[in-house]
């Protein structure tokens, strides 16, 4: 998070020269949206983070909007003399001429120093499209196959690709999604990747990453789903039947995240990050000075399951590094009559549990809790369903509809449910079953709430 004032999506993951980029949204003058800048901070291991001065400024042209960052290692834009350089392609902002009527138009800049400073592009912007109002976010990355880029566009409720050989002319590819998956709201932050799949050494599958603006019908609010399938270079055709709606996290605050570009440590595993608010009550969070976070960074890969290929998110091992004080309880057995964990009292911590259901019909953990506030995550065992309860977590006041509990179905394996949860003074992250299911949420308990059941 900023030390101050107000962040939303992340921006520009880019990897280079031994440094993970991750510039967002920033306005600079309040803690509520405002005039777009990019914000900049740089790690060498995404967990320990050095705040860099505002890398993108408002211009001529309009607002910063979301958009992504690439190493343009061949010089294929001329801007660096032959050597490699960064190049960062987002959304202009503003207005068409003597009109109040929206116009969004991506434009690039390019830094010879590592990031640190960055040049506008003279011929910006480099691709609109008049007739298209919600036309923003663009993803970029260097197809192998076809040798150019490829950019992932939101064009209102569906995606566009457009090629290009520079980066500054383009040329349109195809469309996806206007009968796929859910349109519950505007199609926003696109990403396009390939994905390794977990124990099949050869074989990969594309991802479509599409997050969906908030709905005043929908209770959920902001969400991201996905697509798989396959990726020509031209057009990306879901293997999946149209109707069918994956949810990338099932907790109510991870939005507009995205994969880091040439962040190859990993193979052709993804880095993640995503937004961890959500459109509803993102401008009223009961934050001081501050508001918005990030979630963790995340491993995205494919595994076979059941149903078929499902997207895996795990957090990443350079998590680890912030562990301290180690509490072990191993073969007991949890009654409810007496909490194991009473002694326990903590703000932040990480969970590793497996519990095997026995004749429970739902069992699970309380966090952040006090004799007026609790966090419940919870196994439904008739339901089959693991669920967050955050309706006395704390402050809920804000917005009518944050105080809630919500679901996702999950099968136990064996009778037993893995989960791996980290809670922050603000927020709960839960893996379950290797990275299966992922609900991410904020919540606001008072500090003294620090017990543990």
């Amino acid at each position: 998070t900023p030390a101050t004032q107000w962040m939303n999506d992340p921006n520009g993951l880019v990897f280079f020269e031994g440094e993970y980029h991750l510039f967002y949204q920033f306005h600079p003058d309040g803690t509520t949206w405002g005039p777009m800048h990019w914000g900049h901070a740089v790690s060498t291991d995404l967990v320990n983070w050095e705040h860099l001065p505002i890398a993108l400024f408002p211009d001529q042209h309009g607002y910063i909007f979301s958009g992504s960052a690439v190493v343009d290692w061949n010089d294929t834009t001329g801007f660096f003399s032959g050597i490699p350089g960064l190049v960062a392609i987002f959304t202009h902002a503003g207005t068409y001429p003597d009109s109040d009527r929206p116009r969004q138009r991506q434009s690039l800049a390019y830094s010879t120093d590592k990031g640190r400073t960055w040049t506008m592009y003279e011929g910006n912007p480099v691709l609109s499209d008049e007739h298209i109002v919600d036309f923003r976010d663009p993803k970029v990355f260097w197809h192998e196959n076809s040798t150019r880029w490829v950019m992932s566009i939101a064009a209102g409720d569906r995606i566009r690709f457009y090629t290009s050989e520079n980066l500054k002319e383009w040329s349109f590819a195809s469309e996806f999604g206007a009968k796929e998956g859910s349109h519950d709201g505007v199609w926003e932050c696109p990403d396009l990747i390939e994905l390794p799949i977990k124990g099949e050494s050869n074989r990969t599958k594309w991802v479509l990453i599409v997050s969906i603006g908030d709905h005043a019908d929908m209770l959920e609010g902001s969400r991201t789903q996905y697509f798989i399938g396959d990726f020509d270079g031209t057009i990306f055709t879901n293997n999946s039947s149209p109707d069918t709606i994956l949810w990338l996290d099932h907790g109510r605050d991870n939005y507009a995240g995205v994969t880091w570009s040439d962040s190859n440590a990993l193979g052709k595993e993804k880095l993640f990050i995503g937004w961890m608010s959500n459109w509803k009550y993102a401008n009223i969070t009961p934050t001081d000075g501050w508001r918005s976070a990030m979630t963790i960074p995340r491993v995205l890969t494919l595994r076979e399951e059941p149903e078929g290929l499902c997207l895996i998110q795990t957090p990443i091992p350079a998590m680890r590094t912030l562990r301290n004080q180690l509490h072990r309880l191993e073969h007991v057995a949890i009654q409810s009559t007496h909490n194991l964990l009473v002694d326990l009292q903590a703000e932040l911590y990480e969970i590793e549990l497996e519990i095997e259901r026995g004749s429970a019909t739902e069992f699970g953990l309380k966090i952040r809790t006090s004799e007026r506030e609790e966090t419940i995550i919870g196994y439904d065992a008739v339901n089959n369903a693991l669920f967050i309860d955050r309706s006395n977590s704390g402050d809920t006041s804000f917005h009518n509809q944050f105080a809630c509990k919500h679901s996702a179905p999950l099968m136990l394996n064996n009778e037993k449910i893995k989960l791996h949860i980290f809670v922050d003074q603000s927020s709960v992250e839960v893996f379950a079953n290797d990275g299966k299911l992922v609900l991410t949420d904020q919540i606001f308990p008072d500090p003294s709430s620090t017990g543990l059941e």
